[in-house]
């Protein structure tokens, strides 16, 4: 009886871990189908058929229809609620995002049925072009923050609604510089006049067929790295003003990060 629980459960939890991976396809290939109240809404109707089964409510064929609902049952029933109860906020609208604990799992606050396109994120219009931003760069002499991201990048996700969103971070995004986010699992096709081949030693070839193809390639070859996120700060120039960091950050550190490499920049631009 307990083995046949736990696969109802484990059952539960991979239609979660499912529609997960669907929303990232989905993103991937930019179809925008599986908005994030959607996937929320989904989460808790899921969540709502796993309480109702732990608390003996409804029962599946191999179930005992006469088996005593244990408390260990009824303990993981009681967390069930407390979850539900937790995504049950993510579709009350709000100025910050909600949700941190499943921030990169969730699709991201731009994908969503609140969001206007024309607002962009948190104000900000990226370029999703290095070389345009760089043109955009020179003209109104700001520097560049290149994003290194990806539709698939939980920890992405992470940076944009907790640590870009700060007050004290926020308008230095949107005033002092030009960003410039580069997906690098963009599945987009390059025009056939771009796409090209590249060696790269040892006879090994790489086909760079996609708009994220190109990316990739353009932070390895120029940063040597192929983490994300990613950030550099470059003058309209394009050369690197400080070291440039990796990987989820405290807001603070992220903070430094933009401080000191905007401070370097006004210091020199002349």
């Amino acid at each position: 009886g307990w083995m046949n629980t736990v696969k109802v459960v484990l059952g539960f939890i991979e239609l979660g871990l499912a529609l997960k991976f669907l929303s990232k396809a989905d993103l991937v290939t930019k179809t925008f189908f599986l908005k994030r109240e959607l996937f929320i809404a989904l989460w808790i109707l899921i969540t709502i058929g796993l309480v109702l089964y732990l608390f003996g409510i409804i029962k599946f064929p191999h179930d005992d229809k006469k088996a005593k609902i244990s408390w260990t049952r009824k303990g993981f029933g009681v967390l069930g609620v407390a979850f539900l109860i937790y995504l049950i906020q993510g579709l009350i609208p709000s100025e910050r995002p909600r949700l941190q604990l499943l921030s990169g799992i969730l699709p991201p606050v731009n994908v969503s049925y609140f969001h206007n396109e024309a607002d962009g994120i948190y104000g900000m219009h990226p370029e999703h072009d290095f070389f345009t931003a760089l043109e955009l760069a020179k003209k109104e002499n700001k520097p560049i923050l290149i994003d290194f991201t990806g539709y698939g990048c939980e920890n992405c996700r992470k940076m944009e609604e907790f640590v870009w969103n700060e007050p004290e971070i926020l308008p230095t995004l949107q005033n002092e510089f030009i960003l410039a986010s580069l997906y690098v699992d963009d599945k987009e096709e390059l025009p056939a006049d771009q796409q090209t081949t590249i060696d790269m030693g040892g006879g090994k070839m790489k086909k760079i067929k996609t708009i994220g193809d190109k990316w990739s390639m353009f932070q390895q070859v120029n940063f040597n790295n192929n983490s994300q996120p990613h950030y550099v700060l470059v003058t309209p120039e394009g050369k690197i003003i400080n070291n440039p960091v990796s990987g989820y950050m405290p807001k603070e550190d992220f903070k430094n990060f933009l401080e000191c490499g905007l401070e370097y920049f006004k210091k020199n631009k002349k």
